[in-house]
């Protein structure tokens, strides 16, 4: 599970991030909401944990933003504010829990586990695709029958836009918007190749070409 940490304090951003890694998750932490917007844009997040006063962006402003742009992972607000306002505008923007300070770790583990019980968030980076092949979704790598192949990154996440789509059909503009995020979005050839690459190592049987609808993964 790869969380996304917004927390400006110093020590509590340590405490916190410490704490998660103890849980074996992993955890890419950020001191403002600037960055946070950044990182959100660039990587792919089972999870968002924010605190709501940082610089720059606040919480609630980030959180709202992403969602405008359909990234709906998961968030919990952990926050000071505590005033029933505050709880809903935090609701307002989008968030699935919140936490107000001062709070305990074993409360915001509990607050995580449940958050993976509503999203069926598995905690197992390893997806089978077939009985030969699995792929590793934390160091994009692909294990087929023992030969590991390591995905470039945008390889790596078409892949895993279509295990989570399987037998789905996907546009190309659905791929565009949901990989590239704020990028500038690619061409139609440009995402032709990256499918062509993808049936190198998986088979040409694993990707489906619907001429002028999309593409369908076959999971076998």
């Amino acid at each position: 599970m790869k969380i996304l940490l917004l927390e400006d304090d110093v020590i509590l951003n340590e405490i916190i991030l410490e704490f998660l890694q103890m849980q074996a998750y992993e955890v890419v932490s950020c001191f403002d909401g600037q960055e946070a917007q950044n990182i959100a844009y660039e990587e792919l997040f089972d999870l968002f944990i924010l605190d709501v006063n940082v610089p720059f962006i606040d919480g609630f402003t980030f959180l709202k933003e992403l969602r405008k742009k359909n990234i709906n992972t998961p968030a919990i607000f952990i926050t000071s504010l505590n005033r029933a306002s505050d709880l809903q505008q935090g609701f307002e923007s989008g968030c699935d829990d919140y936490i107000k300070k001062p709070f305990e770790l074993q409360e915001l583990n509990l607050r995580i586990n449940n958050i993976k019980r509503l999203f069926n968030i598995e905690t197992n980076m390893e997806t089978i695709i077939s009985e030969e092949l699995t792929y590793n979704s934390h160091t994009y790598e692909l294990n087929n029958s023992g030969i590991k192949t390591t995905l470039p990154k945008k390889e790596a996440k078409i892949l895993e836009y279509f295990l989570n789509n399987e037998n789905k059909v996907v546009s190309s503009e659905e791929l565009s918007v949901n990989i590239w995020s704020y990028e500038e979005y690619p061409l139609s050839s440009t995402i032709r190749t990256y499918i062509k690459n993808l049936r190198k190592v998986l088979g040409e049987e694993s990707i489906t070409t619907l001429k002028g609808v999309g593409y369908r993964f076959n999971k076998r």
